[in-house]
């Protein structure tokens, strides 16, 4: 494959055992959770990209997964149809740094997936139990099967219940003043009042399902509120040498 790596998601371990051997598993994993607005995706991006390691964008995933009910006229709001919908998920990401792409089937739907009218409809399938389980194994292959030396992965839940056990696990969180500032630079068509409203939403349905703003037992917080960007990539590059250098040495993470 030229360019960025495409995976699929749903490789079975029917299929990995049919190739002679399920692939081996990163040298260094990097779990980064955080809030809406911490910077998780831009920071998680260059930090990978400093490493040579492959990036994953978890929240992709749940937002192509909406974008395909919106565009099929399937109803978010009911359960039952989202779950449903699961089987017929046919979800493709790039995890190249400088080469991310987001597909459904064939469409391309990188720049889609970021709209308004998506982002609303984010919440009503992250919220489902089964959904994150369907998901959360798909990330889990995607983190098995990548040929970087290690993988950053982003997202909600990602220390706890995705990788709970990757090298380096980070919780990469800001005042919500610095959140809703940051977001609006970005959003610049929305009013401060309507980013800060949708982020406080965002995380208020979310905080339902998973705890994103207080650090598990052995993950690092870093605070990004006084930090710009650069140092902030910085931080977490540093964190995860350290832990590596903690596994080089024979001592596991924390847990």
């Amino acid at each position: 494959m030229s360019g960025a790596e495409n995976l699929v998601p749903g490789e079975s371990d029917a299929a990995d055992s049919a190739s002679g051997q399920a692939a081996s598993a990163p040298t260094v994993v990097v779990a980064i959770d955080g809030p809406a607005g911490s910077g998780k995706s831009s920071v998680s991006k260059q930090a990978a990209l400093k490493l040579g390691y492959a990036y994953l964008d978890t929240g992709a995933a749940y937002r192509a997964l909406a974008w395909m009910l919106l565009d099929r006229g399937l109803d978010a709001e009911n359960p039952a149809v989202v779950i449903e919908s699961l089987a017929e998920f046919d979800f493709t990401i790039g995890t190249e740094p400088e080469g991310y792409f987001v597909k459904v089937g064939p469409d391309v739907v990188t720049v889609a997936i970021r709209e308004p009218w998506v982002t609303s409809e984010v919440r009503l399938v992250a919220r489902l139990p089964e959904v994150r389980a369907h998901l959360t194994e798909m990330f889990r292959s995607i983190i098995r099967n990548t040929s970087k030396p290690g993988i950053v992965v982003e997202g909600r839940d990602i220390t706890t219940v995705v990788a709970p056990d990757a090298t380096a696990r980070i919780l990469l969180t800001a005042s919500e003043e610095a959140r809703m500032g940051r977001r609006s630079a970005e959003l610049v068509d929305q009013s401060a009042a309507v980013v800060g409203e949708q982020l406080r939403s965002r995380d208020r349905a979310d905080s339902r399902v998973v705890d994103f703003m207080n650090a598990a037992d052995g993950v690092t917080t870093v605070d990004s509120t006084e930090l710009d960007f650069d140092q902030t990539v910085s931080a977490v590059v540093e964190v995860v040498h350290l832990a590596s250098l903690r596994v080089f040495h024979g001592q596991h993470p924390q847990r």
